[in-house]
C-alpha cells in the first residue's frame, strides 16, 4: 500500500506518467498496475501516517523518454540525485539514465532505464556445432 494524501490522484500522477491505466478501485484502494504486472495500490492516509518512501522504476529508454518529456512540460522539479544536489537534469549511472522527482504526496520517485550496477554478464552461449557443407554419403 501506498499512503497518499489523496489516493486517485496519486494513482493518476504516476498512470499518467509512465503510460499506465488504473487497474481498479476497491475499499480505500486505488490501483495502478505497473509493466511487470505489479500493482501499487494508493491509499488516502491523514498526513501524520504518511511517511516518505523511495520508488524506482525500471524502465525501457522509450518509457524514460515519454514519461521525460512529461516531467519536462508539467515543469515538475526533478534532480539527477537523490540528494537534489543537481536539479534540472538526469544522471547517465550505469550506462543508462536517471532522473528522480516527487509525487503529490511527497514519495521519491526514479526512473532508472539500467539497474544499479548495469546489465549482468551474460554468460557466453553454446555455439552451436558447424555443419559440413558436404553432402552426406
Amino acid at each position: 500500500m501506498v499512503a497518499s494524501r489523496d489516493n486517485r490522484e496519486s494513482a493518476e500522477f504516476l498512470a499518467e506518467l509512465l503510460d499506465l491505466e488504473i487497474a481498479g478501485e476497491w475499499g480505500p484502494f486505488v490501483a495502478v498496475r505497473l509493466a511487470n504486472g505489479v500493482t501499487l495500490d494508493f491509499a488516502t492516509a491523514p498526513e501524520e501516517h504518511i511517511a516518505t518512501q523511495h520508488y524506482a522504476f525500471l524502465v525501457s529508454d522509450d518509457v524514460f523518454d515519454a514519461a521525460y518529456a512529461r516531467i519536462r512540460e508539467r515543469g515538475l522539479e526533478h534532480w539527477a540525485d537523490p540528494y537534489r544536489q543537481q536539479p534540472g537534469t538526469i544522471n547517465r549511472n550505469d550506462g543508462g539514465r536517471g532522473v528522480y522527482f516527487l509525487d503529490p504526496s511527497g514519495h521519491a520517485l526514479e526512473l532508472i532505464t539500467v539497474p544499479y550496477g548495469g546489465w549482468p554478464e551474460q554468460p557466453e552461449q553454446p555455439k552451436e556445432p558447424e555443419r559440413s557443407e558436404r553432402p552426406e554419403d
